[in-house]
């Protein structure tokens, strides 16, 4: 099992920044890749941004390209993003997803997620 714990949400005004971090930890594994997603109530969950471990290639949605910005700290196992020009539309709840290997299988794990909220 990879346990993966998120923190830096918050309530910011529009305009402002935030950044989430996102630490997977457990028994020896190897991470493919770190994501964030994000979820309103009623809605289904969307790709926000996706960074490779090996390479460090990003992608982005395009309602946050030029926003927002993942990175990595390979050594804390740690993913993050730099939320900047902040929307009231970036309202939601960002959930961090591990793609790893684990004893030879491909395995997703998901965070339990933290609050974002953009004041208008």
């Amino acid at each position: 099992q990879v346990q993966l714990v998120e923190s830096g949400g918050g309530l910011v005004q529009a305009g402002g920044s935030l950044r989430l971090s996102c630490a997977a930890s457990g028994r020896s594994f190897s991470t493919v890749s770190m994501g964030w997603f994000r979820q309103d109530p009623g809605k289904e969950r969307e790709f926000v941004a996706l960074i490779t471990w090996s390479g460090g290639s990003t992608t982005y949605s395009d309602s946050v390209k030029g926003r927002f910005t993942i990175s990595r700290d390979g050594a804390k196992n740690t993913v993050y993003l730099e939320m900047n020009s902040l929307k009231a539309e970036d309202t939601a709840m960002y959930f961090c997803r591990a793609l790893v290997i684990m004893d030879g299988r491909v395995n997703v794990y998901w965070g339990q997620g933290t609050q974002v909220t953009v004041s208008a």
